[in-house]
């Protein structure tokens, strides 16, 4: 899959939340197929960590520009939807953690029939590092099921955008 950015929307507004996107990013941005409601997947030039910042500073200082999206997630590499599979990913990506970091895993699954909570117990194993902060961690292992195809990224804090979060904290 080409996609290197998930974003999540409210499917009854799947208009308005493609021009959202585009204000963000541009008229030029690349929407591929999705078969799922509420999901943009996208082809963005350059490193998609880059834009989720710079989107995401945006949000922070007005986050009323923010109608329609909800979270904005780089995804580095795809793979089969399998504990197998996606255990192969988790490994790799166990070696490019900082263990000085904290971090924790954040799973995102739709059309996929598996428990939540045994699913991150199986995938954490495959990360060996010992600082887990699951409220505030400074590195993101996220993983996003869609169907039989996950997105998997190793992310810095600042490099994934909630927008219902920040959001939240300007209440």
């Amino acid at each position: 899959m080409d996609a290197n950015l998930l974003i999540s929307f409210d499917p009854n507004h799947a208009g308005k939340a493609a021009e959202e996107v585009k204000a963000f990013l541009g008229e030029k941005v690349q929407f591929l197929d999705s078969d799922v409601g509420g999901i943009f997947l996208m082809k963005v030039d350059g490193d998609s960590k880059h834009v989720v910042k710079r989107v995401k500073k945006e949000c922070e200082s007005n986050p009323t520009k923010f109608e329609y999206t909800f979270h904005w997630v780089p995804i580095e590499t795809w793979c089969k939807a399998d504990i197998d599979s996606i255990a192969k990913e988790m490994k790799k990506i166990d070696a490019k953690m900082d263990p000085s970091k904290t971090w924790k895993l954040d799973l995102g699954k739709r059309n996929f029939k598996a428990d939540t909570v045994e699913l991150i117990m199986k995938l954490t194993e495959y990360i060996n590092k010992p600082k887990v902060n699951l409220k505030n961690p400074q590195t993101i292992v996220k993983v996003e099921i869609i169907g039989n195809t996950a997105g998997v990224s190793l992310l810095d804090a600042d490099e994934l955008l909630d927008v219902p979060r920040i959001k939240k904290e300007f209440e």
